[in-house]
């Protein structure tokens, strides 16, 4: 009988080992990472049949707020990390004492409670946009009195992709008026109160990633624009067309708050840039960020991959770009039936552009997929970009731009 040793059975491999609660597509794309360096990766899905249970053998289908069924899962790894912030505090606790957690429950919070978030980065001394916590209609009033009357208002918890945020003003008979159902806001809240925030005339979105090891190496990437529409990401621009300065300046914020808060993994900033070139943070996010998808064709190492590294804490790869541009658009939603069916017309009349289906059923205004495109011209880049995410969703466009592929 061979005396080789077994390879492809996970711990009888010797693989290492990560555990991921969430099953969306961010550990889906977690998994092709994991496969190229060999790393088992199992997670804790809301179905057998999602994103990430479609491509993930290893999967075991639980909540996210069950401790046992994460308890379970820290018991067979070498490191446990999240796809999504709706983790209880308590059970990432747990689970640290089992395996190690990364990011860690106390770093995660911030990206869990706006409000804490807040008032961590201005002990910091970090630029926010002017904010107050509004516990009731007279405090909301009062804070949107010192905003000059118009401001947004977002529930602390919970709160992504444009839901738990709104635009609030003061009303002329006293009060306040917003599309939000506020009340239930508070009242869901509790003594918290809610996050009343300044309208920030913004120039552009900016969102920073960095990568940050246990032992404190970091690795940076370009930041780079967001472009949102209805309070989501509809693409992203790698550089972001920004000065030196503001570059330089977005990327020592993303630094220094993943030292002061102790974020291991991947970290994303979101900020604002505003009239006067002021660097102001939104939000922040300790996972892989749709910011960042752009990392799996643009550059050198991409986010998924970084994320395993540093969770595991081995060192972290190269943040180079391999392109002058690299544009991401977002599919969202479709009407068709399934995206896949426009490949043949997205492929032929869009060369450049590298597609990613996530397998999730069709609904309106879902993140179904995105789209890549890297080359030396940025108009032709999005035009590739745009067209084919256009043709996945249904809606043709013409091919125009060119081949704007990566360089030859």
């Amino acid at each position: 009988m061979s005396d080789s040793k077994v390879i492809g059975t996970g711990a009888a491999a010797g693989a290492p080992r990560v555990g991921v609660v969430g099953g969306g597509q961010l550990a889906r794309m977690m998994q092709e990472a994991a496969i190229a360096l060999g790393i088992e990766l199992r997670a804790l899905v809301e179905a057998p049949d999602g994103a990430t249970g479609q491509v993930v053998p290893l999967s075991v289908v639980g909540a996210a707020d069950d401790a046992d069924a994460v308890l379970a899962l820290a018991r067979g790894v070498d490191a446990v990390t999240v796809e999504h912030e709706h983790v209880p505090d308590e059970i990432l606790a747990a689970a640290a004492a089992v395996a190690p957690v990364r990011p860690g429950a106390s770093a995660l919070a911030f990206a869990q409670d706006k409000l804490l978030m807040r008032r961590r980065l201005t002990d910091a001394g970090i630029e926010c946009p002017r904010w107050f916590a509004a516990r009731n209609d007279e405090e909301i009033v009062s804070a949107l009195r010192e905003l000059g009357g118009r401001a947004v208002v977002k529930t602390p918890r919970d709160g992504y992709d444009g839901k738990g945020v709104a635009e609030i003003r003061l009303a002329a008979g006293g009060g306040y008026e917003t599309s939000a159902p506020v009340g239930q806001w508070l009242a869901a809240a509790g003594g918290e109160g809610l996050l009343i925030e300044e309208l920030v005339p913004f120039t552009c979105e900016i969102s920073q990633l960095i990568a940050r090891r246990p032992g404190g190496e970091i690795a940076c990437w370009c930041a780079v624009e967001t472009i949102q529409r209805g309070g989501v990401c509809a693409e992203t621009i790698a550089p972001a067309r920004v000065s030196a300065d503001v570059a330089r300046r977005a990327a020592d914020v993303a630094k220094t708050i993943a030292e002061e808060l102790g974020v291991v993994g991947i970290l994303a900033v979101e900020m604002f840039v505003d009239q006067s070139g002021r660097v102001l943070v939104n939000e922040l996010a300790m996972r892989p960020h749709n910011s960042g998808h752009w990392t799996i064709e643009g550059a050198v190492t991409s986010q998924f991959e970084q994320h395993l590294r540093a969770v595991l804490d081995l060192p972290l790869g190269s943040t180079e770009s391999l392109a002058p541009w690299a544009v991401m658009v977002n599919l969202l939603g479709s009407e068709l039936d399934d995206p896949r069916d426009a490949y043949p017309e997205a492929m032929s009349s869009h060369p450049s552009a590298k597609i990613h289906v996530y397998g999730k059923e069709v609904r309106p205004g879902r993140k179904l997929g995105h789209v890549t495109v890297c080359g030396v011209d940025l108009d032709a880049a999005r035009a590739q970009a745009r067209g084919a995410a256009e043709t996945l969703a249904g809606r043709a466009a013409p091919a125009g731009g060119g081949r704007a592929g990566l360089n030859p």
